[in-house]
């Protein structure tokens, strides 16, 4: 169970490397130091096990039980009995197995339960627990960091997923109502509208799988949206488009223009008048910049009731591009402007 606790976020080979590769650090230096490296492999021969032990009974035992759940005393206490009790040991098992000058290290012989002596064990196991706890806390940072940002990246995706799912159905609905009137009247618009709304389906409900989208393809299903108005309105829809740039490469984010065009007709369209349309494509620097205005009665659609229908777009962008887009919208007499730039 230890064990498994130990590998769930470092894998136990990282634990064995990072271990020997410590061992063999220390053996070196102290080899070097007291120039005895048989003495300075038994040492840590004999310490290491040890500070083994008192680090991942800190990492997993007393920090999760303790510091985590805001015992600070108790964990102080904890740690300071078991230094007291590594002391014991260290220097017992040093004394039996390796040597009978308990601290070599210092100028003048020290005795057993000595302050200075006491002191310099404590402080070199806390030096072991203080480098290793680092280590353990930095990995677990970056690790649930990712973890976060990959939480985040998922749940972007699917608001992103579900904000594409509501930006049509009231057109599916009305579009197949009117198909419907269409075919008790036998209007030979029936089979043209059925193709247009087979091909905007397909285009929605198999195409558009990834998070970006041809402009090219989003240019044609907004096109394939305008004809299916047309036959709605009885052409009473005029609309002009305007293309400037190589667009051939271009990936914008599906569907996102759409419900731009889509309010149009939601607040544009006066019965019995003509509604215009215009709108145009930009590449510059980078970046598309999106144009779009159209004719309204002001009196029957209240400007501040436009920006409903594009709250949808709105969270979309802010989910994609954050600070790095610019919408823009007014009204000028009759006419209402969309602005839109985004980078590409």
């Amino acid at each position: 169970m230890f064990s498994k606790k130990i590998g769930q976020t470092i894998p136990i080979r990282y634990h064995v490397i990072f271990w020997l590769g410590y061992f063999t650090f220390n053996v070196i230096r102290w080899g070097s130091y007291f120039d005895d490296y048989w003495y300075s492999l038994k040492s840590n021969l004999v310490e290491f096990p040890i500070h083994i032990i008192i680090v991942y009974s800190n990492i997993y035992y007393l920090i999760p039980r303790f510091i985590l759940r805001k015992k600070y005393g108790v964990y102080i206490f904890s740690l300071a009995f078991m230094l007291g009790m590594v002391y014991l040991v260290r220097t017992g098992l040093n004394y039996l197995l390796v040597t009978k000058d308990i601290w070599p290290e210092a100028e003048d012989p020290a005795k057993f339960m000595e302050l200075n002596h006491i002191i310099a064990v404590v402080l070199g196991e806390l030096y072991v627990i203080g480098f290793v706890t680092a280590i353990k806390i930095v990995i677990d940072w970056s690790i649930e960091k990712r973890r976060n940002e990959d939480l985040a990246k998922l749940q972007m995706s699917t608001e992103l997923k579900f904000l594409r799912t509501q930006i049509q159905p009231h057109f599916f609905f009305n579009t197949l109502n009117n198909l419907y009137a269409l075919t008790l009247k036998k209007s030979d618009n029936a089979p043209r509208l059925v193709i247009k709304l087979s091909d905007m389906m397909q285009y929605i409900l198999y195409d558009v799988k990834s998070s970006k989208a041809s402009l090219l393809q989003e240019i044609n299903h907004i096109n394939n949206f305008i004809d299916i108005e047309r036959i709605r309105f009885k052409d009473r829809v005029d609309v002009e488009m305007d293309i400037t740039g190589d667009i051939e490469d271009i990936e914008i984010p599906p569907l996102l223009l759409l419900s731009f065009i889509e309010n149009c007709f939601k607040h544009g369209t006066v019965e019995n008048d003509e509604l215009k349309i215009q709108m145009s494509f930009n590449i510059v620097n980078d970046y598309l910049e999106f144009h779009l205005n159209n004719n309204f009665n002001p009196e029957a659609t209240k400007p501040e009731t436009r920006g409903i229908g594009n709250q949808n777009a709105k969270r979309r962008l802010n989910l994609l591009f954050s600070n790095n887009y610019s919408l823009e919208t007014k009204v000028e007499g009759a006419i209402y402007n969309l602005f839109l730039k985004i980078p590409v």
